[in-house]
């Protein structure tokens, strides 16, 4: 039985990416935040890291720095990232990967090329998503879900042109291993060309789509690779599909969430509710409170 809903989402509006440099030096493809957009609540940031052929010895990272008050998710494509923190957690990060941190009270973290990646170099490509916390969440201890390639649900279509790996939420079945603070769904869907899928999201939540690669249909707007869809807040599910003449297959990224309507007060790696919770931050930052990478 097909599951019938009472409206499919229109598109708001189609965002482009805008190149910005990042950590030591490496390019990522930014939809938001840009001064067009400075948030979507409750996401803060999504970077495109790449794609990128890196010359051995060339590859670049983000060294030691802090975070309070929100969460991020690191999703690679290609590549091979390490990172460790103030809390003496470390980890590598491999292809299909994610890893959802969730800064709470603060972490100072480095987030770098795995050492025989950055010798030997290669391609490197993934994304880094910012999504806020609930003002009771902010100060909660740091913790981390690590999800191997191999471990993330995947589920496809009965025709088999839809493809969807579900990092958070659930689609066509399949139910994501991530707990979450804030209601997120989290899809990477590859749809072949004839493929269509309807994909429900609460009409409440703030959705978007991120084209990774090729062009398809959102509802009757179409976008192509470095391009952000924001969808209106006016049905209790989104449609996308690539028509069967199209000559490559579509690969985006799906991603809503509740809103928080929470004031956002914002500098750098802090995002808290309000200016004088920035102060503290910094402070606690300064001060050492959030400790150091000692290994």
């Amino acid at each position: 039985m097909t599951q019938q809903f009472e409206d499919l989402r229109t598109v708001a509006s189609i965002v482009n990416g805008v190149e910005t440099m990042e950590g030591e030096g490496f390019l990522v493809r930014r939809p938001f935040p840009t001064h067009a957009l400075s948030e979507f609540d409750p996401f803060l940031l999504l970077d495109e890291m790449g794609p990128k052929d890196y010359s051995p010895g060339q590859a670049k990272g983000a060294p030691d720095h802090p975070h309070r008050g929100f969460e991020t998710v690191t999703y690679m494509l290609t590549g091979r990232m390490e990172h460790k923190d103030s809390q003496g957690h470390q980890g590598q990060l491999r292809p299909g990967d994610v890893q959802w941190m969730t800064a709470g009270a603060g972490v100072v973290h480095s987030e770098m090329p795995e050492r025989e990646f950055a010798r030997e170099g290669g391609r490197l490509h993934g994304f880094q998503l910012w999504v806020n916390l609930p003002r009771r969440d902010k100060l909660m201890t740091p913790r981390y879900q690590e999800i191997p390639a191999e471990k993330i649900p995947v589920a496809q279509s009965a025709d088999g042109l839809v493809k969807v790996k579900v990092i958070a939420g659930e689609s066509l079945g399949a139910r994501a291993l991530i707990e979450t603070r804030t209601p997120i769904i989290y899809l990477h869907l590859t749809l072949e060309p004839g493929g269509h899928v309807v994909q429900p999201v609460p009409r409440e939540y703030n959705a978007f789509a991120y084209v990774i690669d090729g062009a398809g249909l959102f509802g009757a707007r179409e976008a192509v690779d470095g391009q952000m869809v924001m969808f209106a807040q006016d049905g209790d599910a989104l449609e996308i599909s690539v028509p069967e003449e199209a000559a490559e297959p579509l690969d985006v990224l799906l991603i809503a969430g509740l809103p928080l309507n929470e004031p956002v007060a914002r500098y750098g790696p802090f995002v808290m509710n309000t200016r004088e919770e920035i102060y503290q931050a910094l402070e606690d930052y300064r001060s050492g409170r959030m400790g150091d990478i000692a290994f």
